[in-house]
């Protein structure tokens, strides 16, 4: 785990996409701006999405495609302004919110985007489980655990490239297309229906099931309610702070001329992506329709019913195994991107950066463990509840990601001649308005049911008081960029000025500490420490004995090689003397790191110069990593010298 000083985003693939040579054809140059959208795409139809669009379709046939249609505009609109920061700016949203707000709010966001990711990754790994369970007969806790090693499928592809990657993911959406294809031609919809899904409306249930036949089947919920429900789970806050940062994997020229063209390409990019999940969503909810809902199957709301249903109705088990392999490619292909928007929150929020395995295993474990317990402890039959709360954690985020994304791209101040017109501003927050005010319905109708029930105060309690902070942290989050603006810096500027360079204090290193290994590398050593000496510098040379008797007699160990160890260290102090330096030589104890940072605080050196051997993987765990051990122990200067491992 590392401080990150690189400020770009997804630095180690930042530009690597070179949309500005000149020397390859046209079309590869335009195809080269394709890709970020399609990693984007996957969380418009990952499980959680699946579970309303089975309940849409079942429950009132064709009627809400035309809410499918309208929440993809949605999410077209917020994507655009997301890349958009990103081109313009150079600035995902988790580095411009930390930019703008206070640290203590910053953390709070942090936070809650950590909970949606992890919220995202939960309906991921419950969805593959699933398709797991359904394609082999699997217990669904097995199905869970096996998840944890798609890990090093995400290292493999982070190593192959970005484009590796986004290839991959396209090859994913194309088998979860061609799954729901055969699946469509199979069921065989009635096109005129399908076309009068597309005319907004939102019928009587009663009315449509009469018309039908079916007046002893009316569903619970409202169209209104399941109109909602589509709606409400289809922006993921993941995304725009995943594509804030993934259209800066493309290198473009700084020029008015190379951001529009990356803006529209980036916008084209986003409109074919985002449309291809519309078409899959669509077949998920024209499927249940015409297989459950033409046939009087309309309480049809689990993955698990749809599987089972659908050989038997459409009289094929192709229908139930294209179904189950779509689902697997699904949570899959959204489990990748969801581990790149941690990667990106946490670097962004907190400049921290750590290794992508051990974020991997992280994020997966905190959505492993809630749902093996869940599993484990209530059984299978729970699934569909956790798949609910997931949803409602993700609610709880949006707002936060979606506020300050409008401010920062309306803000004339950073954005400059690209910040979005009056007329894009309006459209963008009464988008916005309707997603927080869908989502917060959502929250109160889930803590509702908490109130219906008699007892439980003190969570009843707790609730109310979340809820308040809640809704104080949305109403800070929209009115503090406003009173911040005319305070805020500019984040990135097209030519921005060249500050003088002040050299008024510079350090002069008074003494100057050397951790030496006695090996041939010792001279290195000694000399880099000379190259950052001034002349009344006071050199302590410090070696670290590690023969078995230290450690259970520390320095009064009195063995052959702690007095060889001395007479070594001695020459060494004896010969820089001769030289004409101040120099005096100290025998530390292991364990090796804490003896020589005990040193060097002990001996008020204001730098240490230590010795790197290159030693990775295996060699590191066995050797032990001293340099970064002692590093976060100290708070001066650490001058490491690199020797051939």
């Amino acid at each position: 785990m590392t401080n990150k000083h690189d400020d770009r985003s997804l630095s180690e693939v930042h530009g690597s996409v070179d949309t500005t040579s000149l020397h390859r054809p046209v079309w590869r140059r335009v195809l080269s701006f394709f890709g970020p959208a399609y990693l984007v795409s996957v969380g418009y139809m990952d499980p959680g999405n699946w579970a309303t669009d089975l309940a849409g379709g079942s429950k009132y046939g064709y009627t809400l495609i035309w809410v499918l249609l309208m929440s993809n505009l949605m999410a077209l609109l917020l994507q655009s302004l997301s890349a958009r920061l990103g081109i313009v700016r150079g600035r995902d949203l988790a580095q411009a919110n930390r930019e703008t707000y206070p640290k203590k709010v910053n953390f709070i966001l942090w936070l809650l985007a950590e909970i949606a990711i992890a919220a995202t990754d939960l309906a991921e790994i419950l969805g593959m489980a699933i398709g797991i369970q359904l394609l082999t007969g699997l217990p669904l806790i097995w199905g869970v655990s096996i998840t944890v090693l798609d890990t090093f499928l995400l290292l493999y592809l982070q190593r192959l490239g970005i484009r590796k990657m986004e290839a991959f993911i396209i090859g994913l959406i194309a088998v979860i297309g061609i799954c729901f294809l055969v699946n469509i031609i199979m069921a065989q919809p009635q096109l005129s229906e399908v076309l009068r899904g597309f005319i907004p409306s939102l019928p009587e249930a009663k009315d449509l099931y009469e018309s039908k036949g079916m007046a002893n089947a009316l569903p619970k919920e409202t169209a209104l309610y399941l109109a909602i429900g589509i709606i409400g789970a289809t922006v993921m806050p993941h995304n725009l702070y995943l594509h804030s940062a993934l259209v800066q994997t493309r290198k473009i020229k700084k020029s008015d001329k190379g951001i529009k063209q990356a803006l529209k390409f980036s916008f084209i990019d986003s409109a074919i992506a985002l449309n291809i999940a519309f078409l899959i969503n669509a077949a998920i909810l024209i499927l249940a329709a015409t297989v459950f809902f033409q046939t009087g199957k309309t309480d049809i709301g689990e993955i698990k019913q749809a599987h089972e249903l659908l050989s038997p109705m459409l009289g094929s088990t192709v229908a139930s195994t294209l179904f189950a392999i779509a689902l697997i490619a699904s949570g899959q292909s959204s489990t990748v991107t969801g581990t790149l928007a941690g990667q990106i929150v946490m670097e962004g929020y907190l400049r921290l950066r750590i290794n992508p395995v051990l974020r991997r295993l992280i994020t997966r474990l905190v959505a492993i463990v809630p749902a093996i317990i869940v599993i484990g402890a209530f059984g299978e039959s729970q699934v569909d509840s956790l798949l609910v709360f997931s949803q409602v954690l993700l609610s709880l985020q949006l707002g936060f990601a979606v506020i300050p994304l409008i401010h920062f791209v309306s803000d004339k101040k950073t954005m400059g001649t690209f910040a979005i017109k009056p007329f894009v501003q309006f459209l963008a927050w009464l988008v916005a308005s309707v997603l927080v005010y869908l989502n917060l319905k959502m929250l109160v109708d889930e803590a509702g049911t908490v109130f219906d029930a008699p007892g439980n105060l003190p969570v009843k309690v707790l609730i109310i008081l979340a809820g308040l902070a809640f809704v104080a942290l949305l109403v800070y989050s929209i009115i503090f960029p406003l009173i911040a603006k005319n305070k805020r810096p500019v984040s990135i500027q097209m030519h921005p000025s060249m500050p003088g360079l002040e050299l008024t204090d510079i350090p002069v290193y008074r003494r100057i500490a050397v951790a030496l290994d006695f090996s041939e590398n010792d001279t290195k050593l000694i000399g880099s420490a000379i190259g950052q000496a001034a002349k009344e510098t006071h050199f302590i040379l410090i070696h670290i004995v590690e023969s078995a008797t230290t450690v259970l007699l520390g320095k009064e160990t009195d063995d052959y090689e702690t007095k060889k160890d001395q007479e070594r260290l001695d020459h060494f102090v004896s010969q820089l003397k001769e030289k004409g330096y101040d120099a005096e030589g100290i025998l530390g104890f292991r364990p090796r790191a804490k003896g020589i940072a005990r040193i060097v605080i002990d001996q008020k050196a204001d730098m240490l110069v230590v010795g790197a051997h290159g030693h990775t993987g295996l060699k590191d765990f066995i050797y032990g990593e001293t340099i970064n051990a002692v590093r976060h122990e100290l708070k001066i200067p650490v001058l490491v010298v690199h020797f051939n491992p």
